[in-house]
């Protein structure tokens, strides 16, 4: 939370000495201190909380949702120049997908936003190959199933149709790795493009491909209170 490093790192840093606590040095982990009263140094410099960030990023293709990559490819975080907090995205989007994605600092808001037990509404553009007609379209808002196990019921709606594609716009209320693109898949229509157009009550309006904005106190409470509601079946549930 002070924006130092990740949990796991943060782990390293104390096995090697480099944490202290009032002074002295601590090396076990897990211990427990009172950040009202307890001075935490790292390399010899206090640290206190970063302020909670919530921000909404408009996507392009071509970028990873994720802090860093290894093989130095660009990531979500390279389009927020102007952040300075330690921000990471709530769950993914496909390196090839665009559209909304959320970032913070908060993890416990990224996981009401991201668990399925809290089944956040998500809505999606997918322009697909061929006419998807009244079949697949049925066995899509039914549920697919993917790795043994059944999709929750999807809404799903034909936005245009040309001769050789259509584009839907599927609303999920679970989020599985590539589940859009492999529901089409599996019901004869691989998708060409895709876009996240909605999170909740959240949408892109006003934010450019490429830029971003800070969410407001009031939606990033509207985005708890939805999440819960979802959990206690007050909300979209199993739409």
């Amino acid at each position: 939370m002070a924006g130092i490093s990740s949990r796991r790192k943060a782990e390293d840093l104390i096995k090697q000495g480099l944490v202290t606590v009032n002074g002295q040095v601590v090396t076990e982990l897990g211990t427990i201190i009172d950040p009202d009263f307890d001075i935490v140094s790292v390399h010899g410099k206090p640290i206190s909380p970063e302020k909670n960030v919530y921000l909404l990023l408009n996507k392009p293709a071509g970028y990873l949702s994720s802090v860093t990559d290894d093989r130095g490819r660009k990531t979500v975080v390279d389009l927020l120049p102007g952040v300075k907090e330690r921000v990471f995205p709530v769950g993914r989007l496909d390196y090839d997908t665009r559209g909304l994605i959320l970032l913070t600092n908060d993890g416990q808001f990224a996981n009401l936003m991201s668990h399925p037990r809290y089944h956040m509404a998500k809505v999606y553009y997918a322009w697909c190959q061929g006419k998807v007609g009244r079949d697949a379209i049925k066995r899509l808002q039914q549920g697919i199933i993917l790795d043994g196990d059944q999709t929750l019921p999807a809404r799903v709606k034909v936005r245009k149709q040309l001769a050789n594609e259509t584009l839907l716009e599927i609303e999920l209320h679970e989020g599985r790795k590539r589940q859009i693109k492999r529901m089409l898949g599996e019901v004869g229509h691989p998708v060409r493009e895709l876009k996240r157009i909605r999170y909740g009550p959240l949408d892109l309006k006003g934010v450019p491909e490429g830029e971003y904005r800070h969410l407001t106190r009031d939606e990033v409470e509207l985005m708890k209170h939805q999440a819960e509601s979802g959990r206690s079946g007050k909300g979209h549930g199993r739409c």
